[in-house]
């Protein structure tokens, strides 16, 4: 069962006023709550919107790059110190694109310290591609126009 890619990375614990990584059974009642695949029927405004959200955050090729990176690290795991020299960027703005990328919901952010670490979320890849990989089934007596 895919895991919805949408859900919130982050709940506010409210005895601390804090937040705090959301962990797998956070996610226990996201499991089977499924969204429509492009190609079932047609997604609902909701539905686009959060996939929308998803494919702004990889289609910048330096968020790209940085998730390919994260998700080839040992461990699919990566600090940031580590991610600054392969884009050629400064600190700041790498983090700015991996925090796109956790608010998009496909890593997760760890501090230690004083450098933030970064995973790829569970699942999430292979939900975004689940999105987009179903094949189009054609009635028989349809022709494609054109």
């Amino acid at each position: 069962m895919a895991l919805r890619i949408d859900v919130c990375q982050y709940v506010w614990d409210t005895g601390h006023m804090s937040q705090r990584a959301v962990t797998a059974p956070d996610l226990a009642p996201a499991v089977g709550a499924c969204c429509t695949t492009l190609t079932d029927a047609p997604l609902s405004m909701g539905d686009a919107e959060r996939l929308a959200h998803v494919l702004k955050a990889v289609a910048d090729p330096t968020r790209l790059r940085l998730l390919s990176l994260v998700a080839a690290h040992d461990g699919a795991e990566a600090c940031v110190c580590d991610l600054t020299d392969p884009v050629a960027l400064t600190q700041p703005t790498v983090s700015h694109h991996l925090r796109v990328l956790v608010d998009a919901g496909l890593l997760t952010r760890e501090q230690r310290g004083k450098w933030a670490y970064y995973r790829v979320v569970d699942g999430a890849l292979d939900a975004l591609a689940a999105q987009l990989a179903r094949p189009i089934r054609r009635s028989p007596d349809r022709v494609p126009a054109g």
